[in-house]
């Protein structure tokens, strides 16, 4: 059996510009999915693995993620400390963006002296990590990501008898074509880490392409079971509503009871409104008579007016009067 990975690095410091303007309001690990934010299905999937403490970096609206784990510092710590779930939560904010390469590097010293995950703090998935952490202990490498047919992309070309990642994006004019797509889940040697340079913005893949080059081995896992969204898009961001809803998936690990719910208990909906399955009506919201959502998001303290009918629609705090959309944010 492999070893347990006990540490988890989760990339919190994006600014989700595909997704603005709700991303104006809310950092993207926070988006919340029938209620929960994202990046605690994250730290749910991690913890049924076995993980038992994290360490976030943060840029875009860093506050709402330290609130979210009341992460706070004291004279004995360095960076804001919380919880979640009863682990350990510490929060590395980025004043100046390094993407995901330079924030591995810019956290090392929390990571620990273990192999580490570093996950996607924007991704929602039920894929078997266990068979991630296998290919990496068993081909014995530093890096090992977590690679998989999304149909987003075949990037990475990987060489299935040795195991190994020799190219993404034929960077490398590696001649073996691209099969796969990078699952934004990967397992990492403190080893490793000396690969990225210090200070540097810049993505971890385009150090491990250079170190490919250098004649370094980074492996790679199949990993194809379960669900995988990487919610890029708001069209994503719907359309996840619309398959937990119409398929019930609801991922193993989670320890909510009563997710997903259509309708916070906390909001007020009136007699008369039509809400599909594959909408969300937050706490404190208002939906009066008549109102029609269909794929439609209302996040907490929206109002949506007598009449108005809203179809694959976010309204994200405000009020609606009148009037019938499709395919509209409300800020």
């Amino acid at each position: 059996m492999a070893p347990r990975i006990r540490t988890a690095f989760v990339l919190g410091a994006g600014l989700g510009t595909r997704l603005r303007p709700l991303t104006d309001l809310v950092p993207k690990p926070l988006l919340p999915i029938f209620g929960k934010p994202i990046i605690t299905f994250v730290l749910d999937h991690l913890i049924a693995y076995g993980v038992e403490r994290f360490v976030i970096n943060t840029h875009h609206l860093p506050d709402q993620i330290n609130q979210l784990f009341d992460a706070k510092t004291d004279e004995r710590e360095l960076v804001p400390t919380g919880s979640y779930r009863g682990r350990e939560v510490r929060v590395v904010y980025e004043p100046a963006l390094l993407e995901t390469g330079g924030g591995i590097r810019n956290a090392s010293s929390l990571l620990g002296d273990e192999p580490f995950f570093v996950y996607s703090g924007d991704l929602l998935t039920d894929l078997d990590l266990n068979q991630l952490v296998d290919a990496h202990y068993s081909a014995g490498l530093a890096v090992t990501l977590a690679l998989r047919t999304t149909g987003l992309s075949t990037d990475v070309s990987f060489d299935a008898g040795a195991g190994l990642v020799v190219d993404v994006r034929q960077m490398l004019k590696s001649g073996i074509p691209g099969a796969f797509d990078f699952a934004n889940i990967s397992v990492w040697d403190p080893a490793a880490v000396a690969e990225i340079p210090t200070g540097k913005k810049i993505s971890f893949i385009l150090v491990l392409v250079d170190w490919i080059s250098r004649s370094g081995r980074v492996g790679g896992g199949v990993v194809e079971d379960g669900r995988w969204f990487n919610i890029g898009k708001r069209a994503e961001y719907l359309r996840i509503h619309r398959v937990i809803a119409r398929e019930g998936w609801r991922p193993d690990y989670l320890a909510e009871a009563g997710w997903p719910a259509p309708i916070d208990p906390g909001a007020k909906v009136s007699a008369g409104a039509e809400i599909s399955e594959d909408s969300w009506v937050g706490a404190n919201s208002l939906i009066e008579s008549g109102a029609k959502l269909r794929n439609a998001i209302a996040w907490p303290n929206s109002i949506i007016r007598t009449g108005v009918e809203l179809s694959q629609c976010i309204v994200a705090g405000g009020e609606v009067r009148q009037g019938v959309f499709d395919e509209y944010d409300f800020v």
